[in-house]
């Protein structure tokens, strides 16, 4: 008997107090930001020996029942592929992008999205917001790439690497289709 009036009270307890969260409590003296809305993810990818070849920095919006392309991103626009900040690709040795061999670093990761190919576009500059300060004078690189149907709908913006013959793909999908870019390689 002592030990349920211990548990009824333990739950009472718990029902009657406050609940305390730091993301909305004014009086904590704690000032954290609230959850985005575009979380904030990556993808690495990494050689048979564990060893990192790259890493896609990047924030997901999400679809929530929206035209995503052509309208919420317009065709033949630069986008930033994601949202917030500009989505950064880190390459940890050359890779082959196209014709062009790209130097290990870190990119902007721009595309300019249309119906049936996307550009792809490897930049030099670096933490910036949105393509708000882009400009093609620091284009490292543009490739342009098929865009194919998803199996699914992708309800958030998502990156993923695919092992691919002499390199691998960056996959990047969202609402119905999705793009690869290919990565070789450098000899």
């Amino acid at each position: 008997m002592k030990k349920i009036a211990i548990g009824i009270a333990s739950v009472l307890c718990l029902m009657l107090t406050p609940q305390m969260n730091a993301q909305t409590e004014k009086d904590s003296g704690l000032n954290f930001s609230k959850l985005d809305a575009s979380p904030m993810d990556l993808a690495l990818y990494r050689d048979k020996e564990d060893a990192p070849i790259a890493r896609v920095i990047y924030s997901r919006p999400q679809k929530r029942e929206r035209e995503v392309f052509g309208k919420l991103v317009p065709y033949g626009k630069v986008w930033r592929t994601g949202a917030n900040e500009t989505t950064e690709l880190t390459l940890y040795r050359n890779m082959k992008v196209g014709d062009k061999v790209i130097q290990a670093g870190t990119y902007s990761l721009f595309t300019i999205p249309n119906e049936k190919e996307w550009t792809i576009i490897l930049n030099i500059s670096t933490n910036t917001w949105g393509a708000y300060e882009y400009t093609d004078v620091k284009d490292e690189v543009r490739i342009t790439v098929p865009v194919r149907q998803a199996p699914n709908t992708i309800e958030a913006l998502s990156m993923a690497f695919e092992e691919a013959p002499g390199g691998a793909n960056l996959l990047i999908g969202w609402d119905n289709s999705y793009v690869k870019v290919p990565f070789k390689n450098a000899k």
